[in-house]
């Protein structure tokens, strides 16, 4: 039941991303639902993909995509109520990306996949949906920006799922929380002090 409530939750924050960045982009209506749509379902798709699960849930079932749609409406009418758009696409990624992180790691599992296997389709999950939102606005995917902690915060995320729902007797939905609180504490911690992987020496390749 948690497991489906983190993943409606990641549904609607990742499409409101994807809407915001619609609107800062000044798309049409079509344009807002159909980007809001694609980045609350991208990630779950590619996740089923990967664990064999056809046809992906989001698009065998009706509600997520009615989810991502209406979340997208919603953002479309009431945009205004954002003060800063770019920092409220950054927020709602950052708690979309640790949902999915964790929600993906917990399905993997449920469906047998190995620790490891359940941190790297965890991480994919929490990142598709973003990448696809960016590539659809012609962004540079958040994941690709040096001065942005992005997938590191998700790896872990999905990773304390993989590791705590195999290697412990603890309940599901406590590794569930964690590794969430996890990966979205981190990625916000990252934005709020510029926290940042290393970048390769400048010049290094230049000879004289």
């Amino acid at each position: 039941m948690l497991q489906d409530i983190l993943n409606d939750i990641g549904i609607v924050v990742f499409a409101a991303s994807g809407a915001l960045l619609g609107v800062r982009k000044d798309f049409d209506l079509w344009g807002i639902l159909t980007v809001g749509a694609l980045t609350g379902v991208g990630g779950g798709i590619l996740r089923d993909v990967l664990l064999g699960i056809t046809p992906p849930t989001s698009i065998q079932n009706w509600p997520p995509i009615v989810v991502a749609t209406s979340a997208s409406l919603v953002v479309f009418f009431f945009h205004p109520a954002f003060s800063e758009l770019r920092r409220s696409v950054l927020l709602l990624d950052a708690i979309g990306m640790g949902l999915f992180a964790t929600s993906g790691a917990s399905i993997a599992i449920d469906q047998h996949a190995s620790a490891f296997a359940a941190t790297l389709i965890g991480l994919l999950t929490a990142v598709g949906g973003g990448i696809l939102r960016d590539v659809l606005a012609n962004e540079i995917p958040l994941l690709l920006q040096p001065a942005d902690l992005y997938a590191v915060p998700a790896l872990l995320g999905a990773g304390v799922v993989g590791v705590g729902a195999t290697c412990s007797s603890a309940p599901t939905w406590i590794w569930l929380v964690v590794g969430t609180v996890v990966a979205t504490g981190l990625r916000i911690t990252g934005l709020v002090f510029g926290l940042q992987l290393p970048t390769a020496p400048s010049g290094l390749w230049r000879r004289h």
